[in-house]
């Protein structure tokens, strides 16, 4: 009763623009709270595993921990949840292209449970995709609670896309383009407000609880140099082959998994796979900050230190060669977390991946006469996978800017980007994310017209108020039983199972409606003729109206599993697609 009042409050004393602001911000702080609790349950979670108990212990044993972690999360997502955990954003991008921006409630604590141990426990996963799938079923719920339009709902999700990133890598510029280049958000005064405000929203709410401490703590230090310019096209191939690498490792890895039907033996194959994995490369343990944190700092002794057996690591090249390992291994190590029921994001990993690469170019460059920034490298090689792996080239540029002040690199930032996005694209048409939804035809872009088509459904077209007629009818019949009881002019033939056979118009038979003596000399199956085209019922929307457009008619009959449930009228379509559109971008 009191949140009605507060309704009807708000709908008298507050605009529809103004609200949505105030709901943008509060979207912001949520999804930045979500991304604070992730983070510090990990971090919870590793402190334990880390204690002064588990250090008398041989560290070789860490290999065990994501194992545990991922019976953990097996028994919470069969006997607590119940239900599936899938990808934060592949999800959250299904549910604005295919549900109108809803999201079930439970998606709010799913991912805010399972992920922190995942990562806590030494899954080689990271926990962007996690705090945005939080966000977002935050976003819609609220939407949905102050019965928010489709367009507003898209918005506060993509406010708490935004807001999470934001929290996140205390880079409020860089969620924003992130939130519009994933999103395929409109550019437009409406929307770009809210994302602001939600971003700063999430960025202050992360600094009040966590203060200044940020996960990628480096500054620039050295400057672009004109000479180096070579290098870093060589560093942009280098980062496109990794990133198909990358992309397809993942593609392959997770079509083997699925061969199991039983999650059970997924869990056991997937856990035996990461430890050993684990044992021998050590550092693929958990999200990876450490190692790019260390590289950026030119201490990569350090970020290896957790190989525990006899490597000389003041030979450079045992550092590339376990650097190289660590850039093929995190991507595996990575997607059999996920196939082994891990729940996680492919966002850290592919920076720590790309930090990798980066440093080994350097170091490479270095030994063989050359003079580069190693530390540049580093950052500019996450840049490169980041933007080949997401498909999202201005948020490479701008969070690796962003979090590092390195403004300076927007040139070999740039370049890089471009090269290493051109390249993953040729090969890759999209990315992980966004594969499954593109081979549906299901993938939101920032084509209004196609993103309206995608989001009608052909079961709201449907009319079926048309009355269907039998091929042994004969003329007399079908004018009594049927013509005479219907107000359509078309009539669809079908057997005694229903399925489709033709069509007979009124047009057809209007001359001979009068002439008596051929009521039982004419049967419906010499008056039938085929339809000028068939729409079936898992058409979508962009095929039914080509449809239309091939066969000039203005009803077509729908077919689903070969029998006859009804007709889409051109006017009905364009009807619908017109309040659609408007609903929309209103």
């Amino acid at each position: 009763m009191i949140f009605k009042k507060v309704l009807i409050w708000r709908y008298k004393n507050i605009s529809e623009r103004q609200f949505v602001y105030l709901l943008s911000i509060l979207v912001g702080f949520l999804s930045g709270l979500g991304t604070v609790i992730l983070k510090n349950l990990t971090f919870f979670f590793h402190s334990i595993l880390e204690g002064r108990f588990i250090k008398d212990l041989h560290h070789s044993l860490y290999f065990i921990f994501p194992i545990i972690g991922l019976i953990i999360v097996y028994y919470l997502k069969k006997r607590i949840i119940r239900k599936d955990i899938n990808h934060g954003i592949s999800t959250t991008l299904h549910a604005i292209s295919q549900r109108s921006g809803i999201i079930e409630k439970y998606k709010i604590y799913a991912s805010l449970i399972t992920a922190p141990i995942t990562v806590g426990f030494g899954g080689s996963a990271g926990l962007q995709g996690p705090a945005v799938s939080t966000g977002a079923a935050l976003g819609s719920v609220i939407a949905q609670i102050f019965h928010m339009n489709t367009k507003t709902r898209m918005i506060l999700i993509g406010c708490a896309t935004a807001g999470a990133m934001s929290s996140m890598f205390k880079a409020p510029v860089a969620a924003i383009i992130f939130a519009i280049e994933i999103f395929s958000l409109d550019l437009a005064f409406a929307s770009l407000v809210p994302l602001l405000l939600a971003s700063v929203s999430a960025v202050i709410t992360s600094y009040f609880f966590l203060g200044k401490d940020i996960l990628l703590g480096f500054k620039l230090q050295d400057e672009f140099l004109v000479k180096d310019v070579l290098f870093y096209i060589l560093l942009g191939v280098g980062t496109g082959i990794a990133s198909v690498y990358f992309s397809k490792m993942y593609f392959k890895i997770t079509r083997f998994f699925n061969l199991f039907k039983n999650p059970l033996h997924r869990l056991v194959l997937g856990a035996i796979a990461i430890g050993i994995m684990l044992y021998f490369i050590p550092p693929l343990y958990g999200e990876g900050y450490d190692i790019i944190n260390n590289l950026l700092e030119g201490n990569a002794q350090k970020a290896l230190e957790a190989i525990h057996y006899s490597v000389d690591f003041n030979n450079v090249w045992m550092v590339v060669v376990f650097l190289l390992l660590i850039t093929i291994f995190k991507a595996i190590a990575m997607t059999t977390t996920f196939a082994a029921g891990g729940v996680g994001g492919i966002f850290i990993p592919t920076l720590v991946m790309g930090s990798a690469l980066g440093n080994v170019f350097a170091k490479i460059i270095n030994q063989i006469g050359g003079a580069v920034s190693e530390s540049n490298f580093t950052l500019i090689g996450m840049s490169g996978l980041m933007a080949g792996v997401l498909h999202a080239p201005l948020t490479a540029i701008f969070l690796i800017a962003e979090i590092t002040g390195g403004y300076d690199l927007f040139v070999p930032l740039m370049l890089v980007v471009a090269i290493s996005y051109a390249f993953t694209k040729y090969f890759i048409s999209n990315s992980i994310y966004t594969v499954e939804l593109a081979r549906k035809g299901e993938l939101i872009t920032h084509n209004k017209d196609k993103n309206v088509m995608m989001m009608m459904r052909i079961n709201n077209l449907i009319e079926t108020n048309f009355k269907t007629v039998y091929p042994e009818m004969n003329l007399g019949e079908m004018l009594r039983g049927v013509v005479a009881k219907s107000s359509r002019n078309i009539f669809p033939v079908v057997d005694n199972e229903n399925r489709f056979l033709g069509i007979v118009l009124l047009d057809d038979i209007r001359s001979l409606m009068f002439d008596q003596d051929l009521y039982d000399k004419v049967g419906v199956h010499t008056l039938m003729k085929s339809a000028p085209n068939i729409i079936f019922y898992d058409d979508s929307i962009e095929i039914v109206m080509k449809k239309f457009k091939e066969s000039g008619a203005w009803n077509l009959p729908v077919i689903k599993n070969k029998r006859y449930i009804g007709f889409i009228s051109k006017s009905k379509l364009l009807s619908a697609y017109r309040t659609k559109l408007i609903e929309l971008t209103s």
